[in-house]
């Protein structure tokens, strides 16, 4: 891990020019900085608005004037001319300079100006092909998933014409005979913001996630494509479970649960909701964030979390951790297991369960917090900068410090 801010990096990082080694030192860091994280998405927002600047051309005459000044300027019997004043004072770079500056304002002008047409003028344009898939974006959250359903059927019908629509998403046929709104999927399709795909217990179908990787999605699986930007892309999965292979940097695909939000940090997971809405996430790769009304969980490769409705947010633990240690986490977690359990939890726990215990520190009470940090530092010793003092003051500082210097021993 970086044991210092990357910040001098990010521009390259962003553009896919750093080594292969460093690129990954780099997002490592991403991880867990959020000033860097912070830092970094304001890069990438800058990329992705001037990819998106309309390109214009340069007129064809101030390539001849430029060559001619050049030819001009490398005669050895040219008089020299007397320099304007206007030149003298900025220099024939500052003005390409300042003249490169006037056009990117220009341009960015024109892009948002486009951008903020009133939505009539768009639809009257688009009314015969795009009116349908546009509108879900609009609408408010639905109260009842199952009342909209009509109107989703209307749109899916529209799919294979729409390939062009930054706003859907392709959609393949595993097996079986997977459905967008009532339309069965024979090959391929399109998935729209506001749409549902639905499997039964015969089918599996594959989803691009814009460009960023693949969503497969099990069997008597319901999921929806919440939005899909430069910025993010977001799922729901009301029930079933998917699995997700995303190369992309930290926090641009996201999927909703019924319990909890999970945040890809640049991984491959596993996420199953059954039918009450509890979640399951599995991390084989990588890093999850899983998010619950401002608390979060870091899950990282081989680790799994558990969260229930109304219940919050589980602390994740690795696969291997033993029966007796999963069983009294789950009733520590959502059964107020109270002390009890808590005393499992610290007489199981090994090196490797320091995951789970890090997460413990700032949940468990404070009355508790002491064991939990006691456990934890007999197992692997605090580093230099973390005391008992701060982190039973949940000093943010020292619990970052240690959970960094704590991830060696995840992933030994």
């Amino acid at each position: 891990m970086l044991s210092q801010h990357v910040r001098g990096n990010l521009s390259a990082y962003c553009h896919g020019e750093l080594p292969e080694e460093e690129s990954r030192r780099v997002a490592e860091h991403l991880i867990g900085c959020q000033r860097c994280r912070r830092e970094y998405e304001e890069i990438k927002l800058g990329v992705k608005l001037a990819e998106q600047l309309p390109r214009v051309p340069l007129p064809a005459s101030l390539w001849s004037e430029i060559e001619a000044a050049l030819v001009e300027r490398s005669r050895p019997d040219a008089s020299p001319r007397k320099p304007s004043r206007f030149g003298s004072v900025f220099g024939w770079q500052r003005i390409m300079a300042v003249s490169a500056v006037l056009l990117i304002a220009l341009a960015t002008a024109i892009f948002w100006y486009s951008r903020r047409q009133p939505d009539g003028a768009s639809r009257v344009a688009g009314k015969d092909n795009t009116q349908q898939t546009s509108e879900p974006n609009r609408q408010a959250p639905e109260t009842d998933q199952t009342e909209n359903l009509g109107d989703e059927n209307q749109t899916a019908k529209t799919l294979p014409a729409q390939t062009e629509n930054p706003e859907t998403w392709e959609v393949a046929r595993l097996t079986g005979a997977p459905t967008v709104g009532a339309n069965r999927i024979e090959g391929s399709g399109r998935l729209a913001v506001g749409e549902w795909l639905e499997t039964d217990s015969a089918s599996r179908a594959k989803i691009n996630v814009a460009d960023i990787g693949q969503v497969d999605i099990g069997p008597n699986s319901r999921v929806r494509l919440v939005g899909t930007r430069s910025t993010e892309h977001r799922l729901a999965l009301q029930r079933g479970r998917l699995q997700a292979r995303i190369d992309a940097p930290p926090r641009l695909f996201i999927v909703e649960t019924p319990s909890a939000v999970a945040v890809d940090l640049g991984c491959a997971y596993t996420l199953d909701v059954d039918d009450a809405g509890r979640s399951v996430l599995h991390v084989m790769s990588g890093w999850v964030a899983l998010e619950v009304k401002g608390r979060e969980s870091i899950v990282p490769a081989g680790a799994v979390c558990v969260t229930e409705p109304g219940k919050g947010l589980g602390t994740p633990y690795f696969e291997h951790a033993s029966v007796r240690f999963r069983k009294a986490l789950a009733r520590l977690d959502f059964q107020n297991g109270g002390a009890k359990a808590l005393s499992i939890v610290l007489g199981e726990a090994s090196e490797y369960d320091t995951l789970t215990l890090w997460h413990l520190l700032s949940r468990v009470r404070a009355g508790e917090r002491g064991r939990v940090y006691d456990r934890l530092a007999g197992l692997l010793t605090p580093p230099k900068g973390v005391t008992r003092e701060g982190i039973l003051k949940l000093d943010e500082d020292m619990l970052e410090l240690w959970k960094r210097d704590l991830e060696w021993a995840w992933f030994e």
